[in-house]
C-alpha cells in the first residue's frame, strides 16, 4: 500500500514541476510585429508607383501613373481601415472576454485581416507582375506575404492574451492600449504616394 502512495506522490511532484516549467517559459508578449507589419504595408506603395512611373515613361502618358495612383490609393485605403479596426478589435477581444472567448474573437478578426491583406497583395502583384501591363520588363519584388503576416500577428496577440491574463486591470488596459498608438497607424496614402 505504501509503494502506491509513494508512486502517486512522485507522479504529482513530476507533474507540478513540468507544469511550473511550462508556465515560466510562456513567451513574452512582444507586439513589435505591429510596427513590422505597418512597415511592410507602407513599403509596397513606392514600389508600385515606381512601376507605374516606368510604364508611364515608356508610353509617354502620365495619365497611367496618375490613374494608377488613384486606384492603388483606394486599395490602400481599404487596408488602412481594416488595419485600424483589426488592432482595436483585437485589443477589445482580450479586454472584454474570458481567455477562451478571446481566442475565438481574435481568430475571427485575424481571418478578416488576412483576407484583406491577401486581396491587397493580389492587387499589387497583378499590377506589377513581369510582362504585365504594356510589356514592361521587370518583376517588382515585395516583402509582403499576407499569410505569414497574419500568422505572426495571431501568435503575437495570442501571447499578449496570455500575458494580459497575468496582469491587473489597469496594467492590462495600458499594455493593450499601445496597439492603438500612432506608431502603429499606417501613414496616409497621400504622404506615401508623392
Amino acid at each position: 500500500m505504501k509503494r502506491y502512495n509513494l508512486l502517486i506522490v512522485l507522479l504529482l511532484l513530476v507533474f507540478n514541476i513540468t507544469t511550473a516549467q511550462k508556465k515560466s517559459k510562456s513567451p513574452a508578449a512582444d507586439l513589435s510585429i505591429l510596427k513590422d507589419t505597418k512597415s511592410k504595408i507602407e513599403a509596397t506603395v513606392p514600389l508600385v508607383i515606381q512601376h507605374l512611373q516606368t510604364i508611364a515613361t515608356k508610353e509617354g502618358d502620365n495619365n497611367i501613373v496618375n490613374n494608377g495612383k488613384i486606384a492603388v490609393g483606394k486599395e490602400y485605403g481599404i487596408l488602412e481601415s481594416e488595419w485600424f479596426l483589426y488592432r482595436n478589435n483585437m485589443k477589445n477581444c482580450i479586454l472584454n472576454n474570458s481567455s477562451k472567448k478571446a481566442k475565438k474573437c481574435m481568430e475571427y478578426h485575424t481571418q478578416y485581416l488576412r483576407n484583406t491583406l491577401i486581396n491587397y497583395g493580389n492587387y499589387i502583384s497583378n499590377l506589377t507582375r513581369k510582362n504585365g501591363y504594356l510589356g514592361v520588363e521587370g518583376d517588382t519584388k515585395f516583402d509582403f506575404k499576407p499569410a505569414e503576416i497574419a500568422t505572426k500577428l495571431s501568435e503575437a496577440y495570442s501571447n499578449a492574451n496570455d500575458a494580459a491574463g497575468r496582469m491587473k486591470a489597469d496594467q492590462k488596459r495600458d499594455f493593450l492600449g499601445q496597439t492603438m498608438d500612432d506608431d502603429n497607424k499606417l501613414t496616409p496614402y497621400a504622404q506615401l504616394a508623392q
